[in-house]
This record gives structure tokens, sequence and C-alpha cells, in this order.
């Protein structure tokens, strides 16, 4: 079995100090795909670059903000950190490849903040990001796209739908790239393969009760290329700490 683990950690230092790391050892992950980083390099010790792992970053230009990271235990062919460069000066992508399997962690912008990123965002992935997964799903690589989506899927995907169903993240547009994401273009939702229950998120925003009552967002994914489809054997979304405003998601692969 193999397994890979997704987060979103809002700021890598925060987080190893809520005890990210010690739990990571517990794991035995084999991938570990990580978003908003919010650190360069030269301010990371060993701390965070974990025994027994290959660990390769791929922070923003912007100190404090956005990137990505892998951590492999495996060490990979070669390992990609640029495609689009109004996308990559924010070190929102990462890819390693392995044999004919590619890992990817890729954070994608939130459009909360102004009108302006929504539009950015929704571009991005109109053509950009939809042209290159329309290129990965017809080689003969296999992938796994791990990553900060912003988006929901469905309405189970989301606690309040109707009083969300018009904000960012769970536009009808987005909603509906999703689903022709999962759809038309063929592509899984690891998670959804194997677990259909309602209440199941992996953000909580920080105002009010939201993680107390959890009232939340279901926004981080692992999506698989078809060829392989019912390779996802075990999958939880990790509540028992919390490192950031998002939960680890979790999925076990027979490769």
């Amino acid at each position: 079995m193999l397994r890979i683990i997704t987060t979103n950690v809002n700021g890598i230092r925060a987080a190893e100090r809520k005890g990210f790391f010690d739990w990571l050892k517990t794991q035995d992950a084999d991938f570990v795909c990580l978003q908003e980083i919010k650190a360069q390099e030269d301010q990371l010790d060993d701390k965070f670059y974990p025994k027994n792992y290959h660990v390769y970053y791929n922070p923003a230009e912007k100190k404090g903000y956005s990137g990505t990271a892998i951590f492999s235990k495996q060490k990979p062919d070669i390992v990609e950190k640029s495609l689009w460069d109004d996308f990559n000066f924010e070190g929102r992508f990462l890819q390693a490849n392995f044999k004919d399997l590619s890992i990817i962690s890729i954070y994608i912008p939130s459009g909360s903040s102004k009108e302006e990123r929504q539009v950015f965002k929704m571009d991005f992935m109109n053509t950009r990001f939809l042209d290159f997964l329309r290129d990965i799903q017809n080689n003969d690589r296999k992938y796994i796209i791990c990553g900060d989506i912003n988006i929901v899927h469905k309405p189970i995907d989301i606690k309040n739908f109707t009083g969300n169903k018009n904000r960012s993240g769970c536009m009808p547009e987005e909603r509906e790239w999703m689903e022709n994401l999962f759809t038309t273009e063929g592509f899984i939702d690891a998670f959804r393969e194997l677990n259909q229950e309602t209440d199941q998120y992996t953000w909580w925003s920080n105002r009010g009760q939201a993680w107390a009552n959890n009232t939340g967002w279901r926004i981080d994914y692992q999506i698989l290329s078809s060829n392989l489809k019912d390779t996802a054997k075990n999958t939880y979304i990790y509540k028992d700490e919390r490192f950031s405003d998002h939960a680890p998601l979790i999925v076990d692969y027979d490769l």
C-alpha cells in the first residue's frame, strides 16, 4: 500500500509549532503534499527536512505567502516547478515524477479577496489548467493531483450550501467546473470514490465556532487520472489535532 497525505498548512512554521511534524512521523506516508507554506527555504531549519524524505519546496517570490512542497520517501526522477509564469511566481505548483507516476502539489487561488482574483482564478481554471489536465489524461503516465483547489464540488461538500452558493469557492460556474472534471474529463475524486457520507470537510473558517460546529467546506482533494481508477483503498480526514484551518486528507492506494 502507498499512503499520500495532502494538506494546506497555512504557514509551515506555524504548523510545526502545533505539532504537525511530530504527527507526520506516526503516519509512515510515502508522499506528503503541502500548500500555503508561507516560507522561504532560508527560513527553514532541519525540523522542516524530515528524515527519510526527499524534500522539495517551491516558495512564492513574496515572503510569507502561498508556496507548495512535496516530501517523498523515494527520490524523484525529476521535479518540475514552473509551467505558467503568472501562476508560478506565487509557488503554486510542484510536480515530482517517479517512473510512470507523477505526484502534483497545487494551490489554486482563492477568489474571495477581490473580484480581480476571482476572474484570474476562473481564467486559469478554464484555460491553462484545463488544457494541462486534458494533456495528462491523454498520455500513458499516472497522475495524482493533490491540493487545495478552493472549490467545493456538490452541496454535500459544504455545510451551509444555500448561504454560500454564490460565494467564491461555491459559485455555480466553479461547481460546474468540478463536475466537468469528474465526468466529461474522466478524472477521479479519490475521497468520494470511497466515502459518500455527509459532513466530510477539510477547511473551516477561523470566524465564530466553525470548527466546533463542523461548519466546513471540502476543498482539498486527491484527484486521479482515469488510469488509476479503483486504486484508492482507504481514506480519512484527520481531525484529532488541528495544525491549521485545513485538515490533512489521507488516502491509501494499491499501486
